[in-house]
């Protein structure tokens, strides 16, 4: 069973190594740098991102979700947007994801949140098994524009 807890500074060695298992696995080149400053954003309470993280019963973290919260005019809400969620590759099918995201669920009942939305890659089958699972899947379609 694991607990899910704000993410500390004990967390940084766990916290890179799962953050950089997100990134290999979408493919994304990420640095060190990259990672600070996330992790400078994530310390920061002016900025928007938040962190959890999955502990285990030694107290290691081996799931994150970075999370934040947006403005949804069109409902006049506010919504929570899950940037990140990953679990070490070794403790998938243990529910560490569920965990997280039902802490999410909480936390958005808690502060009076509309939603907690996220996007997915297509091909992501595995972690589609569990957003299928316990959440709606929308018909919305995603766009990026580089500026």
């Amino acid at each position: 069973m694991v607990k899910i807890v704000p993410l500390d500074t004990r967390h940084r060695a766990d916290w890179e190594r799962l953050y950089a298992g997100y990134a290999e696995f979408y493919k994304v080149t990420q640095t060190p740098e990259m990672r600070q400053k996330v992790w400078s954003w994530i310390h920061d309470p002016a900025h928007e991102v938040n962190a959890v993280v999955a502990e285990d019963e030694a107290g290691r973290a081996v799931g994150l979700a970075h999370y934040r919260a947006f403005a949804r005019p069109l409902s006049a809400s506010t919504g929570c947007f899950l940037d990140d969620l990953f679990v070490d590759p070794s403790q998938r099918g243990k529910r560490v994801a569920d965990a997280l995201l039902e802490h999410l669920r909480a936390l958005a009942r808690e502060k009076g949140w509309s939603t907690v939305r996220w996007i997915t890659a297509d091909d992501n089958y595995r972690g589609r098994g569990v957003y299928d699972r316990l959440a709606k899947r929308t018909w919305w379609i995603t766009y990026d524009m580089q500026p």
